[in-house]
C-alpha cells in the first residue's frame, strides 16, 4: 500500500510532489506516484456545526434558549469543498500511512485533525514540519518526519481554541443581538481590539489642547555654530519665555559640561509577520490583509520567502547555513553590490541578536530563500525588497556614532545640545538609496521627545569646553499639545501585538508577548472583520469607530462583563493554550472555565435593559432615492453590514440578510438625485422588478411590494463591480475572482447564487 500525504492547499501539495515524486501523475484533485499519493485540504474542509444541528429550536434566535453548550461538538463538512473531502476519504482506503503536511502551526494542525476525526482515519500518522517550500527543505523535512503523536498536545490546544471561540462568539453574539434587536458580533479577539479603538477615540475626544512655548538658543564658538534647547519646566507663559530670550540674546556664555561617547546602532530585527505588516503599511500604505496576501504569494506561488505567518524575529542554529545559501543566491541580482559588501562572519550561531532558538516556536523569522525572484508584480516586489534588505542588513556591522552632549550656560540659564556625529554607516548602507528611516531607540519606540534636541550630522563636530561662547540668538516657539493619534492599520497591529504591556500581571504579560490580541495569521482578518460588521470605517488611513461600534463596547461593559473587552482575557486564554500545547495544563479544565464564562455572559445580558434603536445610528444625514425619483432625509444606520465573522455563524449571516432586506429603501439609497443604475431584471420567479445599484448594495425596484432580493456590494472581502453583479444575476456565477474565506485566507474562486429568492452569493472553489 501507499503513503497518503495531505497538504493544506493545492500549491503546497504540488510543491511536495515536485520535490519528492516528480513523476507523480496529476489527477486534478491529487497526484499519484509509485510510493506516494499527494492531495490537499483546501483550507478548512470541516467546521464546527451550527447550533441547529443540536436542536431545531436553535434555528430561531431566542435569549431564553441560551447558553448553547454542546456536550460534544459536532463536525460538518464545508458544502463548497465536500467533493475534495470525498477524494481524501477514498484515497485513504488505499494507504496504510498518512503524512500530515498541513502548515506547521496550530491552525495547520487543527485542519488536519478535523479531517482525521471526521473521516475516522485509523492509519498511523507522521508529521512534516517545514518553514519554506524549496525542494531542498521539503526533501529534508521528509527525511526527518516526526511521529504524529508528538503533536497531540498541539492538537488539543488548537481544538480548545476553536471550541472556546465558538462558545463565546455564538452565545455572546446571540445574547446581545436578541436583547437589543440589532446584529451585534462578539468575539474573543475582535471585541478587545474594538475596545482599543474605542478607548483611543474617547481619549481623543476628551483631549483639551494647551499652548506651550519652547526656547531655542543659538551659540557660536569661532567657526562652530550649534543650537541648544532651554532646560527647565515647560513654559506655559509666553511672556516668561520671551523675557528669558531677551535676557540671554547677545550675551556671552560658557560651556558648563561637554561629554562625548561612541555609540552603536545595530540592524533592526528580522521580520515577523506583524512587523512586516506594520512597516508595509507605513511605507506603502498596504493594508494588513494586502501584506499578508502578498507575503503568502511570495511563499506559496514564487517560493522566494519562508513561511510568513510567524511571530518570531529570530532563527535557530539550523537556519544559519540556509541564510548563507540565500545570501549567495542574491549574487547576480539587483542586490549584487550589497552582497559583495556583506560580512558572512557576522551571521553565526553565537549572534544572539539573530540566532535565539528559545524565541522560535512554530516558525523562524521571515527570510528570503535561495530561489531567485522572477516575475514578481510591482507590489510583490516592494514587499520582497523590504524582506531582502532587512535580511542583508544582518550581514553588516553596526552603524557607529559619536554623540556630543553640550550644556551651555548663559545668564544662569542652561541650554542642552545633542549632536549625533556619524562615523560609519555600517548596515545603514543597505538603505542609502532610500529615504532615511525614522530613528528608533533600543526599545523600538520613535524618539519623538528627543527629536528636537538631537541633531544628526555627517561632518565632524567638536567644541572647546574652555573656549569663549556667544549666544547669537534666542527664539521662542509657540506650540500646542497634541491629542493621541487615531489608529491606522500599522499602529493598530502594534497595539494588538503589544496589548499585554497594558496588563499588570507579569505572568499574563509574558504569555501575551508573542501573541497579544490574536495571532500574526489572524490579526489582518480581525481588522477586516471589524470593518465588515460595521464597527469601524476607514477615513483615509485612519481607523474610525462607528456609532454601532461605540454602542457595542458600552453595552458589553455596561452588562458587567468588562473582561470580554480586555486584553487580560486573551492573555489568560493564550497562557492556558500555550500550557496545553506543552502538556502542562488540562484542556478539559480550560473548557470548563470557558463554559462558565459563556454562561455568565448570557446571564448578564439577560437582565440588561434594551438599548434604543437610535443608539446604534450615526448622526450622518444621507439622501435616500425613492422609486419616484424624489429624495428624502434619513439617518444612516450602521447596522447594515454583513457580519463576516467566524464568531457569528452562517445562520447569523442569513438572519442579517433577512433583516437588511426589510430596510432595502435605506440600502439602495443614492448620494444624489440621480436615477439609480439599472443592472438587470430581478431573477425571482414572478417578480419582474429591476435590479438597481444603491449605496451599499444591489436591490429590487419592487422592494416595497416585498421583494427581498439583494446582493451586497462587498462579498467575501471584495467590492463587486456592476458587470460582476450582472453576471451573477443573469448567469448565476461570476468569473474567477480573488476572494477571502471566513478564516481570512485568500482563494481564487467564483461567486455563485445559492438562493434566488434572497440573492445570497457563496464561494465555489474549483
Amino acid at each position: 500500500m501507499k503513503t497518503l500525504i495531505i497538504a493544506e492547499k493545492p500549491d503546497m501539495g504540488r510543491n511536495i510532489a515536485a520535490a519528492i515524486d516528480p513523476k507523480a501523475k496529476n489527477n486534478r484533485s491529487y497526484l499519484e506516484g509509485e510510493q506516494y499519493i499527494i492531495t490537499w485540504a483546501i483550507g478548512h474542509l470541516i467546521g464546527l456545526a451550527e447550533p441547529d444541528a443540536y436542536d431545531d429550536k436553535y434555528k430561531k434566535w431566542n435569549i431564553n434558549d441560551l447558553p448553547i453548550i454542546p456536550d460534544n461538538f459536532k463536525l460538518v463538512p464545508n458544502k463548497n469543498t465536500v467533493d475534495q473531502l470525498k477524494v481524501i476519504a477514498d484515497l485513504a482506503k488505499r494507504c496504510n500511512l498518512v503524512v500530515n503536511s498541513c502548515d506547521a502551526g496550530r491552525e495547520g494542525q487543527y485542519i488536519f485533525s478535523l479531517v482525521q476525526r471526521y473521516l475516522m482515519l485509523s492509519q498511523p500518522v507522521k508529521r512534516l514540519w517545514i518553514s519554506d517550500l524549496t525542494p531542498e527543505t521539503i526533501r529534508k523535512g521528509f527525511s526527518e518526519l516526526k511521529d504524529g503523536s508528538e503533536y497531540e498536545n498541539l492538537t488539543k490546544a488548537a481544538t480548545a481554541r476553536s471550541e472556546a471561540d465558538w462558545l463565546i462568539g455564538m452565545n455572546g453574539s446571540r445574547a446581545f443581538t436578541t436583547k437589543h434587536n440589532v446584529l451585534l458580533s462578539v468575539g474573543r479577539v475582535q471585541t478587545p481590539v474594538l475596545a482599543l479603538i474605542y478607548d483611543r477615540q474617547k481619549q481623543i475626544e476628551a483631549f483639551s489642547s494647551l499652548k506651550f512655548y519652547e526656547l531655542e538658543g543659538y551659540f557660536t564658538q569661532e567657526d562652530i555654530s550649534y543650537r541648544g534647547m532651554w532646560q527647565g519646566e515647560r513654559f506655559t507663559d509666553g511672556e516668561k519665555a520671551n523675557s528669558i530670550a531677551t535676557k540671554v540674546k547677545g550675551k556671552p556664555a560658557r560651556i558648563n559640561s561637554y561629554e562625548v561617547k561612541e555609540t552603536k546602532e545595530f540592524p533592526f530585527k528580522l521580520y515577523d509577520l506583524t512587523l512586516l505588516q506594520r512597516e508595509a503599511n507605513g511605507k506603502y500604505a498596504f493594508s494588513a490583509k494586502k501584506t499578508l496576501d502578498l507575503a503568502q504569494a511570495l511563499y506559496e506561488k514564487h517560493k522566494v520567502i519562508s513561511y510568513p505567518r510567524t511571530n518570531s524575529n529570530y532563527v535557530t542554529e539550523q537556519n544559519i547555513p540556509d541564510m548563507h545559501k540565500s545570501l549567495n543566491a542574491l549574487q547576480g541580482t539587483a542586490y549584487h553590490e550589497l552582497v559583495q559588501g556583506a560580512n558572512r562572519n557576522l551571521v553565526n550561531i553565537n549572534n544572539k541578536f539573530i540566532c535565539n532558538p528559545s524565541k522560535v516556536e512554530d516558525h523562524h523569522a521571515i527570510l528570503p530563500t535561495n530561489k531567485k525572484a522572477t516575475s514578481l508584480n510591482p507590489d510583490e516586489q516592494k514587499l520582497y525588497d523590504l524582506i531582502v534588505r532587512r535580511f542583508l542588513s544582518q550581514f553588516y556591522p553596526p552603524a557607529f556614532y559619536k554623540v556630543h552632549t553640550v550644556l551651555t550656560e548663559v545668564e544662569n540659564e542652561i541650554f542642552k545640545t545633542t549632536v549625533k556625529e556619524l562615523l560609519s554607516l555600517g548596515w545603514k548602507v543597505i538603505y542609502a538609496d532610500q529615504k532615511k528611516e525614522k530613528a528608533k531607540n533600543q526599545k523600538g519606540k520613535e524618539k519623538d521627545e528627543e527629536e528636537d534636541e538631537e541633531v544628526e550630522v555627517s561632518e565632524p563636530f567638536s567644541v572647546n569646553a574652555q573656549g569663549e561662547v556667544q549666544c547669537s540668538d534666542a527664539i521662542v516657539k509657540e506650540k500646542d499639545t497634541q491629542p493621541p493619534k487615531h489608529f491606522n492599520e500599522g499602529t493598530l497591529l502594534k497595539a494588538m501585538e503589544s496589548a499585554g504591556k497594558q496588563i499588570e500581571d507579569d505572568e499574563l504579560r509574558d504569555a501575551m508577548k508573542d501573541s497579544g490580541l490574536g495571532t500574526p495569521a489572524t490579526r489582518a482578518a480581525t481588522i477586516e472583520r471589524l470593518k465588515n460588521v460595521g464597527y469601524v470605517e476607514m477615513q483615509g488611513k485612519k481607523i474610525q469607530i462607528t456609532q454601532k461600534g461605540r454602542t457595542a463596547i458600552e453595552l458589553i461593559r455596561g452588562a458587567g462583563i468588562e473582561l470580554l473587552t480586555s486584553p487580560e482575557m486573551t492573555g489568560q486564554w493564550e497562557r492556558r493554550l500555550n500550557e496545553i500545547s506543552r502538556g502542562t495544563a488540562s484542556n478539559d479544565q480550560f473548557m470548563e472555565n470557558v463554559k462558565k464564562f459563556a454562561t455568565r455572559i448570557v446571564e448578564k445580558v439577560r437582565v440588561q435593559s434594551r438599548a434604543s434603536k437610535t443608539s446604534f445610528e450615526s448622526e450622518t444625514l444621507t439622501k435616500v432615492a425613492t422609486t419616484k425619483g424624489r429624495s428624502k432625509i434619513t439617518k444612516q444606520s450602521s447596522d447594515t453590514k454583513s457580519p463576516n465573522d467566524k464568531s457569528v455563524s452562517n445562520e447569523t449571516s442569513r438572519r442579517s440578510t433577512a433583516k437588511k432586506s426589510k430596510s432595502l429603501e435605506e440600502t439602495t439609497s443614492e448620494s444624489s438625485n440621480a436615477s439609480p443604475s439599472i443592472i438587470a431584471r430581478c431573477p425571482r420567479k414572478g417578480c419582474n422588478g429591476l435590479i438597481f445599484m444603491g449605496r451599499k448594495g444591489y436591490g429590487c425596484s419592487k422592494y416595497k411590494e416585498g421583494c427581498k432580493f439583494v446582493i451586497w456590494k462587498e462579498n467575501f472581502g471584495r467590492i463587486l463591480t456592476d458587470a460582476q453583479v450582472k453576471s451573477l444575476i443573469e448567469k448565476g456565477k461570476t468569473g474567477k475572482l480573488k476572494l477571502e474565506r471566513e478564516d481570512g485566507s485568500s482563494v481564487d474562486a467564483r461567486l455563485i447564487i445559492v438562493n434566488a429568492e434572497a440573492g445570497e452569493p457563496t464561494l465555489k472553489i474549483e
